[in-house]
């Protein structure tokens, strides 16, 4: 089962020649998640062929350039004849600004779209996985950080222990798998436990939006297979970041080490570093080895620990 993370956009604040703003597309086994939306978005899931068929938008919060996207794309989306509900997620205060979005200009939307503001922890529960938001430290801003974090899967079923204890190949196998014993034609009780291993972890992404280094960030991504963090200044900037609630690429890097996590991507530079982030990779690297800055474009596969 493909989990994808595609980095929209990158950019800090504004856009620049090399760079977008913020918007991340995440793909699981074909359903399309879009966190975040600022201006152009449309565009660049045109370029990154990102799926417009998608039933959710989740803010991290409602600064101009992660939000002001959406109006394009709803617009797109109704022209393009869609009528399916469109779900927006985000934190508290969110839904007013929201609305202006959808009714802004003459147009009329074919189709319904849905608000829910959201509180830290609120779990939005999905088939197989979960979102959970959680409080992001953004300059006083009512922000959130996501996590995406996957349901336990079954234990490995053993298919030549099953044929040499003569389990007959079919529909007791789905039964021994879903965890129920089976009684063969001898009157041999099979347990589950004989057949199939321990329990497996799911995948667990982290996307921080706009932060400063926060236990609450290293509090959910504890272990996780890929932290998304931004890492909107240098180190020559460390005073600049805490004046606008941002982080430094290092102390993106010490909150992964903290955490413990498989992986770092950062996001979110400043104009400065838009040709070259390379010296902020670099910085990070110093304090967590498994680090990639992105660019526009970046895409991530998450396996599963055990693949």
């Amino acid at each position: 089962m493909s989990l994808t993370v595609r980095l929209l956009g990158t950019s800090a604040s504004r856009p620049t020649v090399e760079r977008n703003v913020s918007a991340i597309a995440v793909v699981r086994e074909g359903e399309t998640l879009l966190f975040d939306c600022g201006e152009g978005t449309q565009r660049q899931m045109m370029r990154y062929g990102t799926s417009f068929a998608l039933d959710d938008i989740f803010f991290t919060h409602f600064h101009a350039d992660h939000l002001l996207g959406l109006i394009g794309l709803l617009r797109t989306m109704a022209l393009q004849g869609r009528t399916a509900p469109l779900r927006l997620w985000g934190p508290r205060g969110g839904a007013r600004l929201l609305r202006r979005a959808e009714t802004f200009g003459n147009d009329r939307l074919t189709f319904p779209v849905e608000i829910a503001e959201l509180e830290p922890e609120q779990c939005v529960a999905r088939a197989g996985y979960a979102i959970i938001p959680f409080a992001a430290d953004h300059r006083g801003a009512q922000a959130f950080g996501y996590a995406l974090v996957e349901e336990e899967r079954k234990g490995r079923f053993n298919p030549e222990l099953a044929r040499a204890l003569g389990v007959p190949e079919g529909p007791l196998w789905g039964q021994i798998h879903r965890g129920q014993a089976v009684t063969l034609e001898d009157g041999r009780v099979v347990e589950p436990a004989t057949l199939v291993g321990p329990t497996r972890p799911g995948r667990r992404l982290v996307l921080t939006g706009d932060t400063r280094p926060a236990d609450s960030t290293v509090a959910m991504a504890a272990g996780a297979d890929l932290l998304v963090h931004e890492a909107t200044f240098g180190d020559e900037e460390a005073a600049r970041a805490v004046e606008t609630g941002h982080s430094t690429a290092r102390e993106a890097a010490t909150v992964a080490a903290r955490a413990g996590v498989r992986r770092l991507v950062l996001t979110h530079f400043s104009a400065r570093y838009s040709r070259d982030a390379g010296e902020l990779e670099r910085e990070a690297k110093q304090v967590f080895r498994e680090t990639l800055a992105a660019r526009d474009g970046t895409e991530v596969e998450v396996p599963f620990r055990d693949a």
